[in-house]
């Protein structure tokens, strides 16, 4: 049905699939593994399957022992499978491949819906002794600014974690690795536990990042002076108050998976995958939410160094009309085209004119400094 194909090599009795051969990439390059560049056949859409003991190295796995454990739920005969687990990984963005996953008789419909659904909704639920759900990551984007969170599908058993993707998720990459390093724990829930506080991790790192932000806009507010740029301030808490909605719409709901009194998983999964994952989930919204409340905060005092900017520039245009007021009075008076204006004779008229409108705005700059308000 599917598998690896691929040469294979012993090397401290185990066996090996040369992915570098496959792909022309680095032995152990876990994280390009999970980048797309696999060189897998689009039909098959494995990107790896291994098995792993405890503290060991783990065996790549052949097509036909990956076959037969999704057909039948069980590894073929001869094959030593005590004392560990198997971990499947799917690209499934190809139809073929989720036409695969979908025909899976070892595994209910319904768990076998979730793995292929197209959706971003995040799950977490259980069928007997089965745990299947869908959580997030960040995907393989370049650049902080604009990686966009994924999600990623799994079901666990006690000797299985069977995982669906349609684009590369770089956490995953980095618990393969960790695996292929030796670092294999006793139960795959642990292995779903690891990429949920690699995202936690990854969040935490965002959060730092806007964190940075907020401080130089808090350093621009308390050092406000007429140079500066407002507008600017306000762009960059713009930034943070979109990327920070952004996360909380996605952690938001893995929290409340996690503290869901109806959620019930087994007894072999609970420890590793639960309490961990719960604290760990909770406490970057935790952190996210005093981030945003930081935002407002700096919000609101933007807004009051604003309505301060404004109010300021219009109590020097108030000011200003209030002065020219008087002389508007008299230039209006003397341009009357009626007979017997005075001044109208002499050859100082204007100068003397000029003078009274001179007079008029000195008294009423002086009855606006003993009304105090000026």
């Amino acid at each position: 049905m599917v598998g690896i194909s691929s040469s294979s090599r012993s090397g401290a009795g185990r066996t090996v699939v040369d992915f570098a051969a496959r792909s022309s990439l680095p032995p152990g390059n876990a994280l390009a593994l999970d980048q797309g560049e696999a060189g897998i056949s689009p039909r098959d859409g494995l990107v790896w399957g291994i098995f792993c003991r405890f503290g060991q190295e783990p065996v790549e796995l052949e097509r036909e022992v990956v076959r037969h454990r999704l057909m039948t739920g069980s590894f073929p005969p001869g094959f030593d499978g005590q004392d560990g687990w198997a971990w499947f990984h799917f690209d499934i963005v190809h139809t073929l491949s989720r036409t695969q996953i979908e025909t899976i008789p070892s595994l209910p419909e319904d768990v076998r819906q979730v793995l292929t659904n197209v959706e971003r909704s995040t799950r977490l639920d259980s069928d007997g002794d089965i745990v299947f759900g869908a959580l997030p990551a960040f995907d393989d984007t370049s650049t902080d600014d604009e990686r966009s969170v994924s999600t990623w599908r799994f079901v666990l058993e006690s000797d299985l974690l069977l995982t669906t993707r349609r684009h590369p998720i770089p956490a995953l990459g980095i618990v393969y690795h960790e695996l292929q390093r030796g670092l294999v724990p006793r139960s795959p829930a642990k292995v779903v536990d690891r990429a949920l506080l690699e995202f936690a991790d990854t969040l935490r790192r965002d959060f730092a990042r806007l964190d940075d932000l907020l401080d130089r806009t808090e350093d621009v507010l308390l050092d406000l002076s007429r140079d500066t740029d407002l507008g600017r301030v306000s762009s960059l808490l713009g930034i943070v108050r979109r990327r920070s909605t952004e996360l909380r719409r996605v952690l938001a709901p893995v929290d409340r998976l996690f503290r869901g009194e109806e959620l019930e998983l087994p007894e072999w999964a609970e420890d590793d995958l639960s309490d961990r994952s719960q604290r760990q989930v909770h406490a970057a919204l935790d952190d996210l939410l005093a981030l945003q409340d930081r935002a407002r905060a700096l919000q609101d005092e933007l807004t009051s160094n604003q309505a301060e900017e404004t109010n300021r520039r219009l109590y020097i245009v108030s000011v200003g009309t209030t002065l020219m007021l008087p002389a508007t009075f008299v230039t209006g008076f003397f341009g009357m085209n009626t007979g017997g204006m005075f001044l109208s004779s002499g050859s100082w008229g204007t100068i003397e004119a000029g003078g009274l409108c001179f007079l008029i705005m000195l008294g009423t700059w002086l009855v606006l400094k003993m009304t105090k308000l000026l």
